[in-house]
């Protein structure tokens, strides 16, 4: 199978696409393949796989992350349906402290998004019933989960649904805006 990985505008997050066998059945693909991520710089030590499903379009879970040493890199795909993928850079000393990118990542074109520790991560459903899975290099830890608030201004996020017409939980509704924050990522 073929790892296609393209860089993308904010250092160290990469799109990846790997080859699908497509036959009258439907396609196969490796999704993961460890050797084949490492020869392409991607080492990490996947520990924890965690799938999500979002019954309405217009979910929004996120922008969260651990705090070290419980920071996770993330390789993130879409089972079913399509969503908005968003990273925003907290690492301090990169040039693009504070900057957001978005992704769209859907299950027909098996793009993965991968996301180096330092980000903030979360996603916006674009059709009902998505499924996303994403594999994890440090294990959940709930005194070292973090996030900052999805609708904050200063980020310039354009997200695909309104605040007050988003489905988002109670939690992430109180994160702190970006400005709020100590300095996590240096």
């Amino acid at each position: 199978m073929q790892l296609n990985v393209l860089p993308l505008p904010i250092a160290d997050v990469k799109l990846i696409t790997t080859s699908r066998l497509t036959d009258a059945r439907g396609y196969f693909c490796e999704a993961y393949v460890r050797s084949d991520f490492v020869a392409q710089g991607l080492d990490c030590d996947f520990v924890q796989d965690n799938e999500s499903r979002s019954d309405r379009a217009g979910t929004v879970r996120g922008l969260h992350f651990q705090k070290p040493p419980f920071a996770q890199a993330k390789l993130v795909r879409v089972l079913r349906g399509k969503i908005l993928d968003v990273v925003v850079d907290l690492r301090c000393s990169s040039p693009s402290f504070g900057r957001h990118l978005a992704v769209e990542l859907g299950e027909s074109g098996g793009e993965q998004l991968f996301v180096p520790a330092g980000f903030a991560h979360g996603f916006c459903t674009l059709e009902p019933d998505t499924v996303v899975l994403y594999k994890v290099d440090a294990t959940y830890s709930p005194t070292h989960d973090h996030g900052i608030n999805w609708a904050d201004p200063a980020l310039a996020i354009r997200w695909p649904v309104a605040p007050e017409a988003a489905t988002v939980s109670d939690k992430d509704r109180k994160l702190p805006m970006l400005g709020d924050l100590s300095p996590v990522f240096d």
